[in-house]
């Protein structure tokens, strides 16, 4: 193990990434959240307090991970993992329903979601795992297989709950980290064999998923019914133009679509922002895969090469998520924009992930612009 006197400077480019990202998003928090807070909580500040009393905390939890070595939390990952589904299993069962779902604690002003932990320790302990099993993602039975069951796990449990969205992206950033430490292209298409079928019949045996499926192949077909979010935030993105409306003026926030500041908070920044500011956005993004993948491909062992790979591909395929489903590419399925989307607790735990990933960077053997 590498001693403190060997570590580098962090990604300092990575760094700024982050800062201006969670800058933009704070600032859009505010803008696509203060109608809907003064229509429903009487306060037009309401969720940008909130948001400002997690940053200084989030920001901490980065400086924190980004100066613990990241080796430790190989050897907590097993620990990590039974955590955090035992908390998946406690959701259920004590859990707060919102809309249909136990998915919450709920405690005071605190909202916790179980599955935001799920996705670090998942990432964790694949690689830690994987990293002390060299070769072994050669043969199916003994080395794909028995992760593909632990990801059945965490399936089972988020599917209970429901939480579509969340086993997906879990199940993709766990097969990207399997994919990058060698495990063969036919294994997945094995797996995806059984995985289409279940797939489609998660879709069609729920109605309310069936229906989001069908207004996605045409939302302006029923455009007061299940193909008005999708309506209204395309109605955002076109109206913004080139260069937008300008900061705070979108039209469409104005309870037109539902929780502007969540899920669909990019379609406001695009009508505010346009065309411009959406391409910005989407390029810091960018900025921050590539820097995750070069920090992963310099990494100095195997395990901080997972996890950087992991950390990277998380948050790219929320970013991919969210943009596919504001902009009616996908079917509606409710996934926040890194950085972006309202929640206290989640951007903690994100801000720990791109913590550690800057740890890893501190270690990685490449050259620092």
């Amino acid at each position: 193990m590498a001693s403190n006197t060997s570590r580098k400077p962090f990604d300092f480019l990575l760094f700024m990434t982050v800062l201006i990202l969670l800058c933009l998003g704070t600032i859009m928090v505010f803008s696509a959240g203060a109608p809907h807070a003064s229509n429903e909580m009487g306060d037009t500040y309401h969720f940008i307090k909130k948001q400002l009393m997690f940053l200084p905390l989030a920001f901490f939890a980065m400086l924190v991970t980004m100066n613990i070595d990241y080796r430790i939390l190989g050897k907590w990952s097993p620990v990590f993992l039974v955590g955090s589904i035992v908390l998946l299993i406690l959701v259920l069962l004590f859990g707060q329903e919102l809309n249909g779902a136990k998915r919450w604690f709920i405690i005071g002003p605190l909202n916790f979601q179980p599955s935001e932990t799920a996705k670090f320790s998942v990432i964790l302990f694949f690689s830690y795992s994987i990293s002390k099993r060299k070769n072994q993602l050669e043969s199916f039975f003994k080395g794909f297989f028995p992760y593909i069951l632990i990801l059945g796990i965490f399936g089972v449990l988020l599917l209970k709950e429901p939480h579509l969205s969340g086993t997906i992206v879990i199940f993709g950033t766990a097969c990207v980290i399997l994919f990058a430490a060698g495990a063969k292209i036919w294994h997945f298409l094995l797996l995806s064999i059984p995985a289409i079928p279940g797939l489609v019949a998660l879709i069609i045996l729920f109605p309310y998923r069936m229906k989001r499926f069908v207004s996605f192949l045409d939302p302006f077909a029923d455009m007061q019914g299940d193909g008005y979010q999708v309506v209204q935030s395309l109605y955002a993105i076109g109206s913004g133009g080139l260069f937008g409306r300008g900061l705070g003026k979108s039209m469409q926030k104005f309870l037109y679509i539902p929780e502007p500041y969540n899920d669909f908070i990019f379609a406001v920044l695009a009508e505010e922002m346009g065309f411009i500011g959406v391409v910005a956005v989407l390029l810091l993004f960018l900025v921050f895969i590539w820097r995750g993948v070069k920090i992963a491909v310099n990494a100095p062992d195997v395990f901080g090469s997972l996890v950087a790979i992991g950390i990277t591909s998380l948050v790219a395929i929320q970013v991919i998520i969210n943009v596919a489903v504001v902009t009616s590419s996908m079917p509606v399925t409710g996934m926040p924009l890194p950085l972006f989307s309202y929640g206290g607790t989640s951007l903690v735990i994100l801000m720990s992930g791109i913590g550690v990933l800057l740890n890893i960077s501190r270690y990685a053997n490449y050259d620092r612009i």
